[in-house]
């Protein structure tokens, strides 16, 4: 029976975003982040995919905390720019460079597109780790396109130009319980809910 689950991210906002998915599905499990562990280490993301990165994470948060941990890696993916910035999107053009110029470079490079041209999708991974029994991934896409200029307050990272055309919005411009809806990261989420759920599913009595 999992009681505790550590959500393995020093980012406050995507802790953030996940803790409030998970735990309004799980009210019995008491969730964590690597800030309830002085000491935690933040691995080095040296994998070549969003799986191998979020089990990266995810093992390293495991074997640091004894728990059952849940890790992401997540990307941008821009047709146009040939599926830039993809696994590198954190550290795209810059690990330390802010999100906005970040945005900032992506749209003079789409400049002059139109929007029908200016596809892609936020893919997200989740790995979940315990011990030596434990090890899946689960994997989740949003399909939308860049907008032509940032929009809206909400969300973080690349949300501001990720336009949805069915809402005629972008990321940014939803509320958080409208993204967790659609997002990436809520619906692998509610994939990674469901394994939880299966895990901690009573076992039906035998019958002699």
């Amino acid at each position: 029976m999992i009681k505790r689950v550590v959500i393995a991210t020093h980012n406050v906002k995507k802790a953030g975003e996940m803790l409030t998915i998970l735990g309004a599905r799980f009210p019995e499990i008491q969730f964590l982040t690597l800030a309830d562990f002085p000491g935690a280490p933040e691995p080095e993301e040296t994998g070549s995919t969003y799986p191998e990165n979020a089990m990266i994470k995810a093992d390293s948060a495991a074997a640091f905390t004894g728990e059952l941990c849940v890790a992401d890696d997540a990307g941008l993916e821009i047709d146009a720019m040939g599926g830039q910035p993809g696994v590198h999107s954190k550290r795209f053009a810059g690990e330390g460079l802010p999100f906005p110029e970040k945005m900032a470079i992506i749209l003079r490079e789409l400049e002059g597109l139109p929007l029908e041209k200016r596809s892609a999708r936020f893919r997200c991974c989740v790995a979940v780790r315990l011990g030596d029994t434990i090890r899946e991934v689960f994997e989740a896409t949003c399909e939308g396109q860049i907008a032509e200029q940032p929009s809206g307050g909400g969300g973080f990272g690349y949300d501001p130009i990720f336009y949805l055309p069915e809402l005629g919005c972008t990321m940014a411009d939803l509320t958080a319980e409208q993204k967790h809806a659609i997002s990436h990261r809520g619906k692998v989420l509610k994939l990674v809910g469901d394994y939880i759920a299966s895990i901690n599913q009573p076992t039906a009595p035998s019958v002699c």
